[in-house]
């Protein structure tokens, strides 16, 4: 079973910098979609940003113009770099890979395990 083994996170001050790294235990076909997202205590899981197989990505509104997402096909990795860090971006983050179904592949939906993020003085 292929597992997305997700690192970078951590503690950081307000306005501090992290990139979060995610990357697949195995060997897998290339994603549809591949999204971070991210849960703080007493709230839902929220979607913070995507990367389409085409490279199309789409944020967030809380995200945009401070996080960027991006991916090395090469190391098959997938990355949120995450910068000007605010108090409320502090959650556990979680990777997420997803393919859709069809006559010639199966899909597949994995996730991380997830990485905390802590925002703070």
């Amino acid at each position: 079973q292929v597992q997305l083994v997700e690192s970078g996170g951590g503690l950081v001050q307000p306005g501090g910098s992290l990139r979060l790294s995610c990357a697949p235990s195995g060997s897998i076909i290339s994603a549809d979609v591949t999204n971070w997202y991210r849960q703080a205590p007493g709230k839902e899981r929220e979607l913070v940003a995507t990367i389409t197989r085409g490279g199309s990505t789409t944020y967030t509104d809380s995200a945009k113009g401070r996080f960027t997402i991006s991916r090395d096909n090469a190391k098959n990795t997938v990355y949120l770099q995450m910068n000007s860090l605010k108090p409320e971006d502090s959650a556990v983050y979680y990777c997420n890979t997803r393919r859709r179904a069809t006559v010639f592949v199966q899909g597949y939906d994995y996730w991380g395990q997830g990485t905390q993020v802590t925002v703070s003085f």
